[in-house]
Formats: structure tokens, C-alpha cells, sequence
């Protein structure tokens, strides 16, 4: 081990790295609660206008009382979380081999990069900058600007390919319960042992739904050569609601969003080290 693994070794191991990630875990977790309720209201038909994503959540909690303070908190968890994400994607995961470790620093790092993408958005939000178009929107002129290249449209439908393995990966955690290899659950009261099982599982099969969608529609948007097509978190949640029975299908996604918010709450706590 060189000096810079075993450096990261030590970050990810130290309490303060531990209390940190751990915070920033349940700062996670109420994002997803807030996106859960944007969900819901728009499959209970509420305000149409609002962004059912990530980034409509940090702006839900601006426009409340102390709204500012909470994005500030919200923000420095989220960069915390995505710090220890990538700590846990250098030297974490010691308890699985192999191949499942791998896979597992992987996903540490790609979440990493999504959580302090959030973070500054955050900031931004809290600072009165904005935070950019929403992410169906970047979703879309990234798209726009793939399309463009040679191949584009072969390169649109590769990542569509790549999101829904993704899609399936959360599917089959969420069956198997492979994340309770992650948690101490012998930190956890008896009684809720069975509990974390079933939040978990929900989540996972709820996020599984949503990635599925956005990959069906970047797979439209490529084989169309059309950019408008494709779409994120927000995208994804309003094509549920249009769909024949859609609001109970959305409504069924959000309280499994909302699930996955609580889970992290119970994942924030008994985490391994």
C-alpha cells in the first residue's frame, strides 16, 4: 500500500470521516423525502411548474422558513456524504472480495460525483445564484450535444444501455438485500432489523422504476436523433403520471422514494466502518 491509499485508508476509518459521511448520509436521505413529496403531488395532480427532482427539492426547502440555513446545512452534508464516497471508493468495502468490491468502489465514486454535484447546486441555491437549468433540461442539451457527434445517436442509445444496467443493478439489490452486507446490523434494535430489510427493498425497486424510465427515454431520444426526448429524475417521474394509471403508479414510486429517504436514516447510522 502507498502512502496515498494508505492516507485515504485512514480518512475513511477516522471517526470524524465516519460522523461526517454519516451526517451527509442522512442529509441524502432527506433529499430523497422531499423529491418523494414532489412526486406525490404531482401524481395527486399539485403544481405542474415544479421540478420533481433533486434540484426542485433544494428549492422546496429554500422557500420555507430558515430555508436558507437548512440549504447551508444541507449543502456541507452532501459535500461531506460525497467526500466519504469517494474515501469509500479508494480504500472502503473491506468486508466484501473480488469482484463485488470492485463494483461496489465503483458505485462509491459514481455517487460521489452525483452527491457534490448536488452540494453545489446547494450552494448556489442558498446564495441566491440559481443552480442552473433543471436536470431534465441538462439532461437534454447534454444530449443535444452528443447527438451532434459522429456516431451520436449509436452513442445516446450506449448510455440509454448503460442506465438501464443500472436500473437492473438496483432491481437485484433491492431483491437480494445485498445492501444489509453495508450495514452493522447488530447496531440496529431487533425490531427494526425487519424494517431497514423492507425500506431498503423498496427504495431500490422504486429507484430501479425511475432509472428504468429515464433510460427508455434516452434510448427514444437517441434512436429519434431527438434531444427533446430524453430526460432526468423529473422527466422520468412525469412520464409515470401520464401514463394510463399513472398516478397510482406514481404515487406507489413516490412512497418508495420516500422509503429509500427513511432507509438512509437507518443506513446513516449502522454503516461499517
Amino acid at each position: 500500500m502507498n502512502r496515498t491509499e494508505a492516507t485515504a485508508e485512514r480518512g475513511e476509518k477516522s471517526n470524524t470521516a465516519q460522523y461526517l459521511g454519516r451526517a451527509g448520509m442522512a442529509c441524502w436521505g432527506v433529499v430523497h423525502l422531499i423529491v418523494a413529496y414532489l412526486a406525490l403531488q404531482v401524481a395527486l395532480g399539485g403544481e405542474q411548474g415544479r421540478e420533481a427532482d433533486q434540484k426542485g427539492a433544494l428549492q422546496e426547502i429554500g422557500q420555507e422558513s430558515f430555508g436558507k440555513v437548512m440549504l447551508w446545512v444541507l449543502a456541507v452534508g452532501l459535500v461531506m456524504f460525497g467526500l466519504w464516497q469517494f474515501l469509500m471508493a479508494a480504500t472502503g468495502y473491506e468486508w466484501v472480495s473480488g469482484g463485488k468490491r470492485t463494483r461496489k468502489r465503483i458505485g462509491a465514486a459514481a455517487r460521489g460525483v452525483v452527491v457534490l454535484g448536488l452540494g453545489y447546486t446547494a450552494i448556489r441555491i442558498a446564495t441566491g445564484s440559481g443552480g442552473g437549468g433543471g436536470g431534465s433540461q441538462k439532461q437534454q442539451e447534454f444530449t443535444a450535444k452528443v447527438l451532434q457527434l459522429p456516431a451520436g445517436p449509436f452513442l445516446v442509445v450506449c448510455v440509454a444501455i448503460g442506465v438501464a444496467v443500472v436500473a437492473g443493478a438496483a432491481a437485484v439489490k433491492g431483491v437480494k438485500q445485498s445492501f444489509l452486507q453495508d450495514l452493522d446490523v447488530g447496531e440496529l434494535p431487533g425490531r427494526s432489523r425487519r424494517w431497514v430489510g423492507w425500506l431498503g427493498t423498496t427504495g431500490y425497486l422504486a429507484k430501479a422504476v425511475v432509472f428504468a424510465v429515464v433510460a427508455i427515454l434516452l434510448a427514444y431520444a437517441g434512436l429519434s436523433s431527438d434531444a427533446r426526448k430524453a430526460g432526468g429524475l423529473d422527466a422520468a417521474l412525469k412520464t409515470l403520471a401520464a401514463q394510463p394509471f399513472g398516478a397510482v403508479l406514481l404515487t406507489v414510486v413516490a412512497l418508495g422514494l420516500a422509503a429509500f429517504g427513511v432507509y438512509a436514516f437507518a443506513a446513516a447510522w449502522a454503516h461499517k466502518r
